[in-house]
């Protein structure tokens, strides 16, 4: 990590989680800003981190918080949850105990992505079964009515963050790391759609220094948390990446509609971009100012990159081989040679 300055003063902030993805870039941001963190989580995921720091176990898939009871932090950044029942019980622990609570969300919480440049008022996601726990068939909703319930639980000093696509080291989705391990292997590169369609992501220690100081300065309310700062394209992401290795890889740019055709799914088999048209408009376009006037910042591109392919190439071969996200090399080929053999009819 760079040189850090010392916050103007230190903190106790509990982090829920905390061992995953997002949380160890604020544990180790909180701790150069010179705070004092606890950790609390069941103990199963990555034991061995930060052995300097407090740590706490409970069980919040069975409501187990009482190692809680009886203590007192400035801040509580909650990071994995996505049941509304989580937040409640969460908050059960520690109202009267604590002076704000973050919330990380997801832009997912939205009802609709028809419209550019939409803001933090525009309309929530509901679930058809307000009951249901179905994380994967209700994701965006569970988040929406999570929110609900923070607020509700901590009304005046409730923060919600909304990240876009979370990219960087530490990601085990490969959401955005197929892109520079694809990219690192050469050859021709499948590029979808138009290269000025919009993409949003945001680094994961982007995301987590600014819930870090949103504590140091108690901002509340909710926000956008996606970037860059200006509008990057999928173009400018590739080419970004491809900047930061030594590669012969080339770009064929295949149109939106044949993918469709072909069943290469955007998001999925073709990380990070959506083509953006109808439902979609919107997707990629996410209106940001709000948490920009409050501080939010972004790392360049070709930091993000470099050290995500480092990341990636750290990982044990089996792991690398199988990446969660992108089109397989066979079906990489089989579109292009298919759109090759449109282009020449």
């Amino acid at each position: 990590m760079p040189l850090v300055s010392k916050a103007g003063r230190s903190l106790r902030i509990l982090i829920l989680g905390g061992t995953g993805f997002i949380g160890p870039h604020e544990v180790r941001y909180a701790l150069a800003r010179g705070h004092q963190v606890t950790l609390f989580n069941r103990g199963k995921t990555n034991p061995g981190l930060f052995p300097e720091v407090e740590k706490l176990q409970g069980d919040r898939a069975v409501g187990d918080y009482r190692s809680l009871q009886g203590r007192d932090w400035e801040a509580v950044i909650d990071n994995p949850t996505t049941l509304p029942r989580w937040v409640r019980q969460a908050a059960d622990a520690l109202k009267g105990h604590i002076q704000q609570y973050v919330f990380i969300s997801t832009i997912s919480v939205y009802a609709k992505n028809d419209i550019p440049n939409a803001d933090e008022t525009a309309e929530l996601a509901t679930a058809e079964e307000p009951q249901s726990e179905d994380i994967r068939k209700y994701y965006g909703p569970l988040k929406a009515l999570s929110e609900k319930e923070t607020e509700k639980a901590f009304p005046g000093y409730a923060t919600i963050l909304r990240p876009g696509l979370i990219v960087g080291p530490g990601d085990l989705s490969d959401r955005f790391t197929y892109w520079p391990a694809r990219i690192a292997k050469g050859g021709e590169v499948l590029a979808p759609g138009d290269p000025t369609d919009p993409v949003q992501i945001i680094d994961a220690r982007d995301l987590a220094e600014f819930a870090i100081r949103v504590c140091e300065t108690k901002i509340t309310g909710v926000y956008n948390c996606t970037g860059p700062q200006s509008r990057l394209t999928i173009s400018e992401l590739l080419g970004g990446v491809r900047a930061v290795m030594t590669s012969n890889a080339s770009l064929t740019w295949v149109d939106a509609n044949f993918l469709k055709d072909h069943n290469a799914r955007p998001w999925v088999d073709l990380p990070v971009w959506v083509p953006p048209k109808n439902d979609s408009a919107g997707f990629a376009s996410r209106d940001i100012r709000r948490a920009l006037d409050k501080g939010l910042t972004f790392r360049p591109l070709a930091v993000s990159a470099k050290d995500t392919l480092d990341f990636y190439n750290s990982e044990p071969e089996d792991r690398k081989s199988k990446l969660r996200a992108g089109l397989s090399p066979e079906r990489e080929k089989e579109i292009l040679a298919a759109w090759r053999a449109q282009r020449k009819s």
